[in-house]
């Protein structure tokens, strides 16, 4: 069967995928609904959708007897509960984009959608499906290191997408979107619960913002890169970062695509002149972390650490798992096995499709994942599909345990913190 999809949310994330099923030959757009008229009429004349099946609000979409196979929630993370319990009502397979929702009783509402309506919920924790993650995944399940007893991992943003994202861009402020953590790095406890396999006991969590201050504003600076007289030394001048990326077609899709639709060098100027994303830094307009540190104790012993830090370049998360028989060091790009017993070092490359930014798919993740959503879709295999209602609520509540810990100064037992509803 040929699977059709609807995009709810044009954006980066939405249009991605869409150019995703379509370059693959997976699927056939067959909707769009956003309330942005550039966005919505640039995917709309893209893909060839018709002019009756393109909506400035899902709702109206929602109105309609069903048009597709599934839909692509890729609204704003606070939006997303509304239209994802809708289009589950209506029967639609979903593919959401994460966080599944910033609160938990949105979270569960959707998850009690989809599993009172019996459709397929997949949420898009795209580490899950590469296949760097299922190597590590296979290493440590067919026993190659022995019982897992601890992992190292980080997240390194990257100095220019902290900037961009998360101090300038639409996850600044935690009351607009969500947490740091839920909104950038649910991705990292979702994928390290997936790899040790057992719940998390006990969480803790440091951190905070320490560098995106308006006290850390360089005498002398503006308030606009353009003008600023000390942008050439400032490694968060918004020229320097922006104009780089001129004439490469997949950044100026993102994080080029964002900042305006007219990518030529007059109209970034422009945009830097008058947008969100030529303000300074240190305005204190922002308030999510710029780094932190979350500690998880697993069901049988096993620990975890994870590190989300700002202050770096952009590129694939770093892991290192330590066993009782051996250990393994991944890069993204390649993993190495040392074996104790024989003192022996194997190397397993599993070189990505791309680069580390959302420019990139996060180096074809997005891709595996809409072939195994699609796939899903097609056959009706659910199997194909591990970040589930059941798995992603369970990580997010590890989310919400850890910021709980870190704002409070404690250690959060998962057995105290709320569980998934039955049946989830």
């Amino acid at each position: 069967m040929t699977v059709t999809l609807a995009i709810v949310g044009a954006g980066a994330r939405g249009a991605g995928y869409a150019r995703i099923a379509a370059a693959e030959g997976l699927a056939d757009l067959a909707a769009v609904a956003d309330p942005d008229p550039a966005r919505r009429g640039a995917l709309a004349a893209e893909f060839g959708i018709p002019d009756d099946r393109v909506f400035a609000d899902w709702r109206d979409l929602a109105a309609l007897p069903r048009l597709a196979d599934a839909v692509i929630v890729a609204t704003p993370d606070r939006l997303h509960a509304d239209p994802a319990v809708a289009f589950a009502e209506l029967g639609y397979a979903l593919l959401l984009e994460k966080p599944m929702a910033p609160t938990e009783h949105e979270a569960r509402r959707i998850v009690d959608a989809a599993v009172r309506n019996d459709v397929l919920l997949a949420v898009c924790h795209v580490l899950r499906y590469t296949p760097y993650s299922a190597t590590l995944k296979r290493l440590i399940d067919t026993g190659r290191i022995g019982d897992v007893v601890s992992v190292e991992h980080l997240e390194p943003v990257g100095w220019w997408h902290q900037a961009h994202s998360y101090v300038r861009g639409q996850w600044a402020v935690e009351a607009d979107s969500s947490s740091m953590l839920l909104a950038k790095s649910c991705h990292d406890i979702d994928w390290l619960g997936h790899l040790v396999g057992q719940p998390v006991a006990r969480v803790s969590s440091f951190g905070g913002l320490h560098h995106f201050r308006a006290e850390n504003k360089p005498a002398g600076a503006g308030d606009r890169c353009v003008t600023c007289p000390v942008e050439r030394t400032c490694a968060y001048s918004a020229p320097r970062i922006y104009e780089r990326f001129l004439g490469d077609p997949v950044h100026e899709q993102w994080p080029l695509g964002v900042v305006t639709d007219d990518v030529s060098t007059a109209g970034l100027r422009k945009a830097l002149a008058e947008g969100p994303y030529g303000a300074c830094v240190y305005t204190g307009r922002n308030d999510v972390v710029d780094h932190q540190v979350v500690n998880l104790e697993y069901t049988g012993g096993a620990t975890a650490s994870f590190t989300m830090t700002a202050f770096t370049a952009l590129d694939f998360r770093k892991t290192r798992v330590f066993g009782t028989r051996g250990s393994l060091d991944g890069d993204g790009r390649a993993i190495t096995l040392h074996d104790f017993l024989t003192d022996e070092v194997e190397t397993f490359s599993v070189e990505p499709d791309g680069g580390a930014s959302a420019a990139d798919g996060h180096g074809g993740a997005d891709t595996e994942l809409m072939r195994a959503f699609v796939a899903a879709v097609a056959t009706g295999d659910r199997t194909l599909i591990s970040s589930g209602p059941y798995e992603t609520l369970v990580s997010h509540l590890v989310v919400w345990a850890a910021e709980q810990a870190r704002r409070e100064g404690t250690v959060v037992s998962m057995e105290r913190a709320s569980t998934p509803a039955a049946g989830a």
